[in-house]
């Protein structure tokens, strides 16, 4: 099979919208509509597609969908979770119901534990959600202040924070001692629009004896305990970052989940029960404009967050997963070899990326997604979701490259014969001829290096003609403004195939004045663009004229459109200056 630049674009924008994306988070996903574009050109329909770094296993959905057959590897217990349950496509009806008795078994269970008194019609009502602040202890007077009082105080500017007993100013790294609710936001039948009234204490409290919940220890050896700073905030184990309300309300559900008979329907309750879990915590960050949501790449909980009802989560992500199951219903083969057939042909397996249980020359195409190097630590953050399924990833296996020494030896060379393994291994079962397609994205220039190494270690030759950038949808500002940050937000698609590989040692290390060229001519070129666009699109060069791309880091390309007078506009993102008149 061959592919043209006219099959492939060189950019590929694509939003982050569709049911099945917003069904379940997972760190980094593809979204289908930029997986799509590469199976079509680089496959037939029936031919087998093969993701070693699955994920959350959207190249099975895109896969699926195109009516092809698809084998997804990775080390992630979560990940296989999500990408499984993609494939579990249930009845609407008996879901529905089966969400109605277990939301009415938790609730019996437990209590009327969101029932709270309207302060308008002093009638009863249900809790949507409850604000919580931290407690901070003042620098100066060492007395306790509520942060959201103090933000409330000052006008909602945190730069005019006080201590309301001493006067001094209140930070939001001064030292925490404790939380307290200070608003509840609830449904009532004296109001069409959800009301907000201070808080007040539930009309009934949570029963619960005999309920059990996971609490794993967060070890200070992994690396987002170092990086959210849990030891000093006391967020050391998974059940802490939960209200007690909550813990027993999901212990409860899952409970109930538990029971129920039928496994598909069981698998995909637990699949709504894990996709509901960071929202139901206190990393969810309060707004005064709106909801922020959970912060899924790290353990952070801000100083003001919210407490959400628990059932009403879970009976929304009900009605998502029926959306999502309906979406690939609809889209299923295309009309080629699933085409009114039921279920798909897309298994998911716990496997190493070097060592992958196939046989030789058995794969038509590879499509995968590995980690960036030290971007996301994924077995980290899935142990939130992996402690309530009782199966935990195998840390030690992943290919990162460790931010702080904590004698795992997570190195970059590790990282470099972990990634050289595992497109060894691609191209052992990949049939004569076949492609490998492969997103990456870094900052740095040196871990490009490396890829350039482990692509040819591994015997294969990277297209130049086929590499594209990948854009996946809007940005948050800080993600959209982070060019000057030094963090890519954009990835690049490299498509490859084995042949005489070029040695690394045969690439040119190029003159800054080349790479500042470079720069200046897309600077020229490229209207409404960001620093890691710029980034991106030198690399692509780099890669289309044989360039070791080692010394090219997103810093100096930030540092060089600064220098020239362009700024990041705070809300689009965007660079402007010079005679952009804003």
């Amino acid at each position: 099979m061959t592919t043209s630049r006219q099959q492939l674009p060189e950019s590929i924008e694509v939003k982050r919208t569709d049911p099945v994306y917003m069904a379940h988070a997972y760190l980094t996903k593809v979204p289908i509509a930029a997986i799509v574009p590469f199976i079509e050109a680089f496959t037939e329909p029936g031919q087998l597609v093969l993701d070693p770094f699955a994920g959350s296993g959207m190249t099975g959905v895109a896969a699926a969908i195109l009516g092809r057959r698809a084998r997804l590897f990775d080390i992630s217990v979560l990940g296989r979770h999500i990408g499984l349950n993609y494939q579990n496509l249930v009845d609407a009806d008996a879901f529905r119901k089966h969400g109605e008795v277990v939301m009415a078994a938790a609730r019996e269970r437990v209590g009327k534990v969101y029932g709270v008194r309207c302060q308008h019609c002093y009638g009863m009502a249900e809790l949507t959600k409850t604000v919580w602040s931290v407690i901070v202890r003042c620098g100066s007077c060492c007395g306790p202040v509520t942060f959201y009082r103090a933000l409330e105080a000052a006008g909602w500017r945190k730069d005019q924070m006080t201590c309301p007993a001493c006067g001094s100013s209140i930070l939001s790294r001064d030292t925490r001692i404790g939380e307290e609710p200070v608003l509840d936001a609830i449904t009532c039948s004296c109001s069409r629009t959800q009301i907000e009234q201070p808080h007040t204490p539930p009309l009934s409290r949570p029963q619960m004896a005999g309920l059990r919940w996971p609490d794993l220890p967060i070890e200070p050896h992994r690396q987002m305990y170092q990086a959210s700073a849990l030891g000093r905030h006391g967020l050391t184990s998974t059940a802490k970052f939960f209200s007690a309300r909550n813990l027993a309300v999901l212990a409860a559900l899952n409970a109930e989940i538990e029971r129920v008979d039928d496994p598909a329907l069981r698998d995909k309750l637990r699949f709504a029960f894990t996709a509901i879990l960071a929202r139901a915590s206190k990393r969810y960050q309060w707004s005064r404009q709106r909801p922020l949501n959970a912060a899924n790449a790290n353990y952070y909980v801000a100083a003001v967050f919210y407490e959400w009802n628990v059932l009403d989560l879970f009976a929304r992500k009900i009605d998502a997963l029926v959306g999502s199951d309906d979406w690939i219903r609809s889209r299923l083969g295309r009309g080629t070899l699933f085409d009114g057939a039921v279920g798909t042909d897309v298994t998911y397996e716990l496997a190493n990326a070097a060592s992958l249980p196939l046989p030789d020359s058995s794969v038509d195409y590879v499509f995968t997604d590995p980690p960036f190097g030290s971007n996301i630590f994924y077995a980290d953050m899935s142990l939130f979701q992996e402690a309530w399924l009782g199966e935990i990833t195998d840390w030690s296996l992943e290919a990162v490259v460790d931010r702080t020494n904590n004698g795992a030896n997570r190195t970059a060379d590790r990282y470099e014969a972990l990634l050289t393994g595992a497109l060894r291994e691609c191209v052992r079962v990949l049939k004569p001829g076949g492609w490998i397609s492969m997103v990456f994205g870094n900052s740095s220039g040196a871990i490009w290096s490396l890829v350039q190494r482990a692509v040819a270690a591994a015997g294969l030759t990277i297209d130049p003609i086929t590499v594209a950038t990948l854009h996946k949808g809007q940005r948050s500002v800080k993600g959209l403004a982070s060019g000057f940050e030094n963090v890519a937000t954009l990835d690049l698609v490299l498509s490859m195939r084995a042949s005489e590989p070029v040695p690394p040692a045969c690439l040119q290390k190029p003159a800054m004045a080349d790479v500042d060229a470079v720069v200046q001519r897309l600077l020229n070129r490229e209207s409404g663009t960001t620093p890691s666009h710029l980034y991106l699109e030198l690399i692509r060069h780099g890669f289309r004229h044989g360039w070791d791309l080692g010394g090219l880091d997103l810093r100096h390309v930030s540092e060089l459109v600064a220098a020239q007078g362009f700024a990041v506009h705070a809300k689009t993102g965007l660079l402007f200056g010079r005679d952009a008149g804003i």
